[in-house]
């Protein structure tokens, strides 16, 4: 089983910190030793002191032991609810509220296929490629919620643009087939009248785009509002002018990239030749 810090800022969510220093608390005053815990778990030394230390999260057998040899009587198996990973990394979920209400979505991406547009295997395939590493439950939510966000593009009064760099469409995190069907599957959504998906390709020049990926939203108020994400971090940001700078690049962006029409044809070329 693989663990790793869940909410991608770094630091342990709160819940594990807490949970784990009750664990240790109601060891201690029982008089039992970690490595009596340990043992009676089926995990090793070093694993419980993570957990109780909160950078692990403490685990459902190591809970249900703890409660019964510190005699609890189900109060550190009462934590188990709050253990259950988060949906999305917690420097997103701003964004993730203001996605699901937006009237418009303008998104540039120069490494992967964004989010919404991507298949199961895609979003497997990150998901299992984080390092720290994830635990499978975590990834487990994590996939089940970001497939669930594209049910966001069958808003037909919603406008979607997707600008894609070449080199996102032509660097493989899967096989050949499944790259295959990511491929069709972004025909698929271009067909769609609210959706535009278009191509930066190689050679463009020195577009804005290069500087990194970002989305814009429009809100139901008609306010717009930025997201830039990074390796630890995401802000998302309604200040006038650093939007303003966003819309002028995006629109920038549009002029050099392949036109829709062009775009398709593109994308279809690169899944025949796979």
């Amino acid at each position: 089983m693989t663990n790793g810090r869940v909410n991608g800022t770094g630091s342990p969510p709160p819940a594990w910190e807490y949970c784990g220093n009750q664990i240790k608390l109601w060891r201690e005053r029982a008089g039992v030793s970690r490595e009596d815990l340990a043992r009676r778990a089926s995990y090793s030394y070093e694993a419980v002191r993570s957990m109780e230390r909160g950078v692990r999260k403490p685990q459902l057998a190591v809970l249900q032991v703890a409660d019964v040899v510190c005699g609890a009587n189900g109060i550190l198996l009462a934590a188990a609810p709050y253990l259950k990973p988060e949906r999305f990394p917690s420097y997103s979920q701003d964004y993730m509220e203001a996605e699901s209400s937006a009237v418009a979505i303008s998104w540039y991406e120069n490494e992967y296929i964004p989010g919404l547009l991507q298949t199961e295997e895609t979003v497997r395939a990150l998901l299992t490629s984080y390092a720290p590493p994830l635990d499978d439950e975590t990834i487990e939510e994590r996939a089940r919620a970001r497939l669930q966000r594209h049910v966001l593009l069958e808003k037909q009064t919603t406008a979607f643009s997707f600008v894609l760099s070449e080199t996102a469409l032509r660097d493989r995190v899967v096989d050949e087939a499944a790259h295959a069907e990511q491929l069709r599957h972004l025909l698929k959504i271009a067909e769609r009248r609210n959706v535009t998906v278009q191509v930066m390709a190689i050679g463009s020049g020195a577009h804005p785009g290069r500087r990194g990926p970002f989305v814009i939203l429009e809100s139901q108020e008609h306010e717009y509002l930025g997201y830039e994400e990074g390796q630890t971090t995401g802000i998302l940001y309604a200040d006038p002018e650093k939007v303003s700078v966003l819309r002028q690049r995006h629109d920038m962006i549009l002029r050099q990239a392949l036109s829709p029409g062009e775009s398709v044809r593109f994308i279809e070329k690169l899944a025949e030749e796979l």
